[in-house]
């Protein structure tokens, strides 16, 4: 097989997308632009979505697991009285009712929807049915159901309600929520029922806005060497994890795979971490008795 050509460069761009273009093309377009070897995302945003798209590239695609494990925040506006085949502004709609809750109703409806929750994803979502894309069953109207899966919902609040049609809200959960569900399963509970018209990440575990670079911005600077100004340093994505330090002879038996001894840890007994020498992180493991035990060695 031959050898994928590219730069060996490793960090994170931390991109506002634009609506319009999927997760895939933009990772896509930073590949090229940086003329990396490899490239990933940390968690898909509908094309219709914007905000915060994690972009890793080089070694901090090993790394893209941790941020997809990570709570994410969504701000999104929901358009009461009609359900659409997409659960979001895309779609036909299907259905539409009279009704609409008052500011009260509302709230007393979203204690439902936190904690955790079992949510059916959208029937025009990636997910997987028998080794196909849901989406692709459903544009070929194909017959069949998605399983409810489980979410965690750390807060979900009303916003404002700029009208009566209109609800705009907040939503903190973990991996694998859909805000297009929520809409459509709230938008039932209240006799309304509801669609997404607009949504925006806002943070993704430790990454958030302020650092983020626009699509524009890649393409002004793409395969110019002012364009690793825009690069974030692979060791943010591992906010969330703790940190052990190691010496110079433990980080050569790490970078073999094997176990070594630390000399600081933030980490407790079992839990995943990631080692430290000289500032810079070397491999992802886990911290059993006084020793680091790698399971993904960074080569940098």
């Amino acid at each position: 097989m031959a050898r994928r050509k590219g730069r060996d460069i490793s960090g994170w761009i931390i991109l506002d997308k634009p609506a319009g273009p999927t997760s895939t093309a933009c990772v896509n377009k930073l590949r090229w632009a940086y003329e990396s070897k490899k490239a990933g995302h940390a968690g898909t945003l509908d094309p219709a979505a914007t905000g915060l798209l994690a972009i890793a590239l080089g070694e901090a695609t090993k790394c893209v697991p941790y941020v997809m494990d990570a709570e994410k925040c969504y701000s999104f506006t929901v358009r009461l009285g009609a359900a659409t085949n997409t659960d979001d502004a895309e779609g036909e709609v299907i259905e539409t009712a009279e009704a609409r809750p008052t500011d009260d109703e509302f709230r007393a409806a979203l204690p439902g929807f936190t904690g955790d929750i079992m949510q059916v994803p959208p029937k025009y979502s990636a997910v997987k049915i028998d080794g196909e894309r849901a989406y692709a069953l459903a544009r070929d109207g194909e017959d069949f159901e998605v399983e409810a899966r489980p979410l965690w919902v750390e807060s979900l609040e009303l916003v404002s309600r700029p009208d009566a049609d209109t609800a705009e809200l907040r939503m903190v959960c973990g991996k694998g929520g859909y805000v297009r569900s929520i809409a459509r399963d709230l938008g039932k509970a209240l006799g309304c029922l509801g669609h997404v018209v607009t949504l925006r990440r806002e943070w993704s575990g430790p990454f958030d806005l302020d650092k983020a670079v626009t699509l524009e911005q890649v393409e002004e600077l793409a395969r110019k060497p002012e364009i690793d100004g825009l690069l974030v340093p692979l060791e943010e994505g591992l906010g969330d994890l703790p940190r052990v330090t190691v010496n110079e002879a433990a980080a050569t038996r790490i970078a073999n795979g094997n176990p070594a001894p630390v000399v600081a840890s933030d980490a407790e007994f079992g839990e995943d971490c990631w080692a430290a020498h000289m500032g810079q992180a070397i491999a992802l493991g886990r911290y059993l008795g006084g020793e680091f035990h790698p399971s993904r060695v960074l080569n940098r």
